[in-house]
């Protein structure tokens, strides 16, 4: 059986500077086959390729500027990014990016810009998005539709809206939804909206340190806990814990590993 794969951990950032290397073979003993590793800012970028060369064929990364994590010019930034995917083929994505208004919306436009900015990246180096959204679903949608038919596809993380917008993010070809501890929530209304998304629109994900599944929410979200999310989706779709691995790992491939340069 293939192994699973966590599309979205952040296991570089300092909360796992004391025992990265445990947090590794665990997600190994667990039955990781890969980790994906976005980036968020300038300076997380030097540490996220320093963990992928730690672990070849293993941990690998992806390029972008998040959308909470503006400088006050985000220009030189995306400059030195944009030369940075230009040069170097190691990146499988563009991402961690895209639009969250729920906190400050007082930067809207400026979000919007660099967004489209990252989207017309992905266009050009023929890439993966790997999207945030965060109260921010029509914006999202509205800058996303001029370039549906040339992306390469990508997902929309953390996803948490209703099958209305589901529906309407997975309209766009190639794209699927990354599901993780959420889903185990007592109160998460996923389960449901989940029961009219196919099971090939759907990859696993962490977002380490954060979002850990029960029975461990609120604590340090690790790769090794996506077997959690495996069961309960196994529970949604009323399939083996093995069929949810090798239909999720062979999205996961098919978007950011198998795709032609």
């Amino acid at each position: 059986m293939a192994g699973y794969i966590d599309t979205h951990t952040h296991i570089y950032l300092e909360e796992f500077d004391a025992d990265r290397a445990e947090v590794v073979s665990r997600a190994c003993a667990a039955g990781a086959e890969a980790l994906f590793l976005p980036n968020i800012d300038a300076t997380s970028v030097a540490p996220m390729l320093r963990l992928c060369e730690a672990y070849p064929g293993f941990c690998f990364p992806m390029l972008g500027l998040h959308p909470t994590e503006l400088p006050p010019d985000p220009r030189p930034v995306l400059d030195e990014m944009e030369r940075m995917l230009a040069a170097d083929r190691r990146f499988i994505a563009v991402g961690e990016v895209g639009l969250d208004f729920y906190w400050d919306d007082s930067r809207r436009d400026e979000q919007i810009e660099v967004f489209r900015r990252q989207v017309e990246w992905a266009v050009r180096f023929r890439l993966p998005l790997m999207i945030h959204c965060r109260s921010a679903h029509r914006e999202l949608v509205d800058v996303l539709r001029p370039y549906a038919e040339k992306l390469a596809g990508g997902v929309f993380h953390c996803f948490g809206g209703t099958a209305d917008e589901a529906r309407e993010l997975l309209a766009f070809p190639g794209f699927a939804l990354g599901i993780g501890g959420v889903v185990t929530f007592k109160k998460s209304s996923l389960p449901s909206v989940l029961a009219e998304v196919p099971l090939g629109r759907l990859v696993l994900e962490t977002d380490a340190p954060y979002l850990a599944p029960a029975p461990h929410r609120g604590r340090r979200n690790e790769p090794a806990f996506i077997p959690l999310v495996i069961e309960r989706l196994s529970a949604v779709y009323g399939v083996a814990p093995d069929e949810i691995v090798t239909r999720t790992t062979a999205t996961a491939r098919r978007l950011f590993l198998d795709c032609e340069a």
